[in-house]
């Protein structure tokens, strides 16, 4: 059984295996990109580690009120920390609070597991507290951090982890498992695999939620109809749209999909694009850039995402990137 997981066998084979065979850690850290199964697969171990009904040890029932409960992160002995919203500040005092939380015993399950997700976004003071934690850590305590990358923490925060490192998946193991375990349309799971880039996490939200398909349209469209633009006009977007922070922050995101997919036409390959409903324009904007050009926009929205995430002037960072954009009526 693979948790009811898309992808990523080995590292459920690996977490089976710790329970089964009693050598759990006392801290794991799971990264990758967002969306590829992070949360899941920690969800997925604490259901094996506190299973009430197992059909073999590490195999956990997903049925039990234990598992139910874990699943929905409703269950006493779960505790899940996170900022507040994406890009925010993990602060000291939620840390704190944890570490509380931590030092009782089990309410009812065999372990206590605390859940701290996109830890990268741990103030340094956060970060430092929790470094004590996972030097001391206290008994029937398992604590699971989530990331972006390893390379993104504290190097003694990585050091005392277990390193799990999920991956995008290929886009038919991605299909594949959309149909097979959710029920999806074999077209519409081709789809998704290509929108989502592999990462089935983000997959199964899209197919959940269908209003960020549209949402998803709406930025693609928007950036289209800025590479047509005047400045006047781009700057007139720029300060509309940095008045939600998420929704920009969103955008870009999807912006960058765009980019990537031009600079993947650009080096010759085509058969891998996120956004193939888009491949018309895609192609002819790498045709008209080349490869250099959209390495370069690649680089630009990245680094406009990190300034934002670095709370640099959000207004700035937007304005500066839709200057460096180059001017093109794009067909379709």
């Amino acid at each position: 059984m693979n948790w009811g997981m898309i992808g990523h066998e080995w590292a459920v084979n690996l977490l089976a295996e710790h329970i089964a065979q009693g050598r759990e850690r006392h801290a794991y850290l799971i990264t990758g990109p967002q969306g590829v199964g992070r949360r899941t697969l920690a969800l997925r171990f604490a259901q094996g580690l506190n299973c009430l009904k197992p059909a073999t040890p590490g195999q956990p029932c997903l049925k039990c009120s234990s598992c139910k409960r874990i699943g929905l992160m409703q269950h006493p002995d779960l505790t899940v920390v996170e900022a507040e919203h994406e890009g925010d500040v993990l602060r000291i005092d939620q840390v704190r609070e944890l570490q509380h939380s931590l030092s009782l015993a089990p309410y009812e399950a065999r372990y206590r597991v605390a859940l701290i997700l996109r830890f990268e976004e741990a103030h340094a003071s956060a970060a430092n507290a929790m470094l004590k934690t996972l030097e001391e850590p206290p008994a029937q305590v398992i604590v699971i951090l989530t990331a972006k990358s390893a390379e993104s923490l504290l190097p003694t925060i990585v050091s005392r982890c277990e390193i799990i490192r999920l991956r995008p998946l290929s886009l038919d193991e991605t299909a594949r498992g959309l149909a097979t375990i959710h029920g999806v349309p074999q077209e519409q799971a081709d789809r998704l695999a290509h929108i989502s880039g592999g990462r089935p996490g983000y997959a199964v939200h899209l197919f959940e939620q269908p209003r960020l398909l549209e949402q998803r349209q709406a930025w693609l469209e928007d950036l289209v109809r800025l590479l047509a633009c005047s400045r006047g006009e781009r700057f007139a977007f720029a300060k509309d749209t940095v008045e939600n922070k998420d929704d920009m922050r969103g955008e870009l995101q999807v912006w960058l999909t765009f980019w990537r997919d031009t600079l993947i036409y650009a080096a010759g390959i085509s058969n891998s694009i996120t956004n193939p409903d888009y491949s018309m324009q895609i192609k002819q904007l790498a045709d008209e850039i080349g490869l250099t050009r959209a390495q370069f926009y690649v680089n630009a929205i990245e680094s406009t995402l990190d300034r934002i995430d670095r709370n640099v002037n959000a207004r700035l960072a937007l304005d500066v990137l839709l200057m460096d954009f180059p001017k093109i009526n794009l067909i379709g």
